[in-house]
């Protein structure tokens, strides 16, 4: 064949080629589902608010609590039943959000006491106390608990971040210990546990403090 000949010929297949490349057709659009409009943009969802419900029972009485835990301030529910006089329910406001609750019998009276733990907002996450005590089985009565800041000793370097829970026959208190220079985040004085003994008080019941351990 003939140089001529030949460069035709491969022109030619070079055209068809070319076409047939070109002739490809359009990749078929996504299904309406995975269309988003033009402004749509991925968004977090907020975090539901922990909302805390707890039934409880000790010796034949039945504490049902609820809290919405939605709010720095938050309403706290107790539904006693099972006393043999009042099982009014009580009502009542708490800095802060309900982490947890527990029954015991601190002082071996054959009555419950009911303890539940609050955790205020902010970075200080300050614990308080909600408690009350059943009176022979018969109807409730408050326990309270001294702020920190009454007992010099206790309060040295307590800036929140509380932790409760009933050990044994006591309740017990848990923080750690700030130095003079410490962040917020990274305390270096080690922990401090305070425990609390049940008594009887003036008009009803108080934790008072029986020991407390460093570590």
């Amino acid at each position: 064949m003939k140089p001529a000949a030949f460069s035709t010929v491969a022109l030619a297949a070079a055209a068809v080629l070319g076409a047939a490349c070109g002739s490809k057709e359009p990749a078929a659009p996504p299904p309406p589902e995975a269309r988003l409009p033009a402004t749509a943009t991925a968004t977090a969802e907020p975090a539901a608010p922990s909302r805390f419900q707890q039934t409880l029972t000790l010796q034949g009485v039945t504490f049902t609590l609820t809290c919405d835990n939605d709010s720095s301030i938050n309403q706290l529910s107790i539904v006693p039943a099972g006393l043999e006089i009042d099982n009014t329910a009580i009502t009542q406001d708490v800095d802060g959000q309900v982490v947890g609750a527990e029954v015991a019998d601190l002082d071996a009276n054959g009555s419950p006491e009911l303890y539940v733990y609050v955790r205020s907002a902010g970075s200080g996450s300050y614990g308080s106390l909600v408690a009350y005590a059943a009176n022979n089985r018969k109807s409730l009565s408050g326990i309270s608990l001294p702020p920190v800041a009454e007992n010099a000793t206790i309060a040295k370097g307590y800036l929140g971040h509380d932790e409760f829970a009933v050990v044994e026959n006591r309740l017990v208190q848990r923080f750690p210990v700030y130095r003079d220079d410490d962040t917020n985040a990274k305390p270096t004085g080690g922990t401090r546990q305070v425990q609390y003994k049940l008594v009887p008080g003036e008009a009803g019941w108080r934790l008072a403090v029986d020991r407390v351990v460093e570590y």
